[in-house]
């Protein structure tokens, strides 16, 4: 999907370079390719100055006038929702979702029509993916298609109730599944998807027991849903239905879903779980069956591409910094002592940044998009050394996915097809123990890993209101006729978008991004390369 680029003119210099035109570099930035270590000891490799460019399915020669045109149609192309009257000749029904029909009307409303009610988006409504104009390349966090950095407008569809809806709400079986690892909000989601299905009048509610499992195991039976029954499952963590990786073939789900006659599917899930659901979309289309499949996405990392954020990952983000600051406190109480944490993020940093940034505690923050040395003159551990001398303790706040590349892959995988990594809070921690005894300095390192107390834990405010939101437009989209697309936030809007468009990779942070620019003048560490 990568775009192939035909600059009119030279676009690199030693400050920046237009980078080879691979999927990775064209989301995000950058590449591993361009962070090697210097060779020679003593000259230190400049962080090259990335761009970070939008793709497009089309050939795009930037000579050409019409250039613009072919991006803007390529986009409009990929970006349009797929809908169930692409395969059935449908007609319309006025909704049945109003809010004004719940209030006793006033006398000066009695006579307003509902039809002039404005709660209602147009199918025509659309929101801008991104708003900066960059007026160059070498802007930090730059986001550019061309190397001029011109502006073209991204549009993606609004989220929200539409006039027009597609479905019989009392002829409706409407199903729930939560799939991959527990995130914070899930109970949030289920909730208002529930209620929300009520309000359009769906009485028919099930939950899928334990994610996709649940469609064919022995034994799992589907759990019956009513406002009554999740009325209060958002005061806990953890997820109502329960919550499993890996799953059945696509043609045994579908298999289960034709025979169960479910209609409207709300998938609420991760990169994975996005996967499967879009899977599920096109073999339901193959079948013809009139089903909408609408995701919801799921995961701390907060490493789906083109939104905003996920729900769950400011609650993770929130958990995380009382950890950090646990190892604050543990380092600062001790004598030369090293505070040591350890935070999810399988291939991303974004929990580690943000934590880092929040507590204002850390003095080194590692995440896998910034490759590190331990050892040697520009190491972490020299660093640290420095840190102990100059201010006797020191908190270092590292991703999980971070310095993969110096422990050895055992090439495992789990459930979901995701590599297992190697465990780099325990190597840290050991070279850190080793270093400092050979150099004959005390240290008294506390490592602490709180991986799985930061998504076991309730929603927080900011969260809730953010899985609130999804939940009802998941299900005006799946009203609205939609299929094979996910609600979410982009550029603080809330939107729908096609899900081949958010799994072709995990986003990552970009190193040249403002945010971790803002963490680095936090935490005031050098480049450890």
């Amino acid at each position: 999907m990568a775009v192939a680029l035909k600059p009119s003119g030279t676009f690199c210099n030693t400050q920046h370079r237009w980078l080879h035109p691979t999927r990775d570099q064209f989301l995000y930035g950058y590449s591993h390719s361009n962070t090697k270590e210097c060779k020679s000891k003593k000259t230190r490799r400049p962080i090259p100055v990335c761009v970070k460019a939008t793709s497009t399915k089309v050939e795009l020669d930037f000579s050409d006038p019409s250039w613009k045109q072919k991006f803007q149609k390529d986009w409009d192309e990929r970006f349009n929702l797929p809908h169930i009257t692409d395969i059935y000749d449908l007609k319309p029904r006025p909704t049945t979702f109003s809010l004004k029909k719940k209030r006793t009307p006033t006398c000066d409303e009695t006579s307003i029509p509902m039809d002039m009610w404005n709660g209602y988006v147009n199918n025509d409504d659309r929101a801008l993916m991104k708003v900066i104009k960059y007026a160059s390349p070498s802007s930090a966090g730059a986001e550019c298609i061309d190397p001029d950095c011109s502006w073209v407008e991204q549009w993606v569809h609004r989220a929200g109730p539409r006039k027009d809806i597609y479905y019989e709400p009392d002829e409706v079986k409407a199903a729930i599944v939560t799939c991959g690892g527990l995130c914070p909000g899930l109970n949030d989601v289920i909730r208002q998807v529930v209620f929300t299905l009520e309000t359009y009048g769906v009485k028919n509610i099930v939950g899928i027991p334990f994610g996709y499992r649940g469609f064919f195991e022995k034994g799992l039976k589907e759990m019956p849903l009513s406002r009554g029954i999740v009325e209060n499952i958002n005061l806990a963590g953890g997820s109502f239905l329960g919550v499993s990786r890996g799953g059945a073939k696509t043609s045994e789900i579908v298999d289960s879903i034709q025979a169960r006659r479910i209609d409207m599917l709300f998938v609420l899930g991760g990169n994975g779980t996005h996967a499967g659901a879009n899977a599920i979309h096109h073999e339901c289309r193959k079948r013809k069956l009139k089903v909408s499949v609408v995701a919801v996405p799921k995961t701390i990392d907060n490493d789906i591409p083109l939104m905003d954020k996920t729900f769950g990952f400011d609650t993770a983000v929130e958990e995380a910094q009382r950890a950090i600051n646990s190892a604050y406190i543990e380092a600062r109480s001790a004598y030369h002592g090293i505070g040591l944490v350890k935070l999810m993020g399988r291939s991303s940093g974004f929990i580690a940044m943000h934590a880092s940034l929040s507590s204002g505690q850390v003095d080194v923050c590692l995440i896998p998009e910034v490759p590190f040395t331990l050892d040697g003159e520009y190491g972490v551990l020299q660093h640290l050394e420095h840190l102990l001398k100059t201010k006797g303790f020191c908190v270092v706040c590292v991703a999980e996915a971070a310095g993969q590349e110096l422990l050895q892959n055992s090439g495992a995988t789990d459930a979901s097809g995701n590599v297992i990594l190697s465990d780099i809070g325990v190597h840290m921690q050991q070279k850190i123990k080793m270093h400092f005894k050979g150099i004959g300095v005390h240290a008294d390192v506390k490592y602490i890993d709180p991986t799985y107390m930061v998504r076991a834990c309730r929603a927080n405010a900011s969260d809730a209101i953010l899985c609130t939101v999804l939940g009802q437009n998941a299900v005006h989209a799946a009203f609205a006729g939609f299929s094979g697309i996910t609600s979410c936030i982009c550029n603080t809007h809330y939107v729908y978008l096609p899900i081949t468009e958010v799994i072709t990779a995990p986003k990552r942070v970009n190193p040249n991004s403002r945010m971790l620019h803002r963490c680095l003048t936090s935490t005031g560490q050098p480049d450890f390369r």
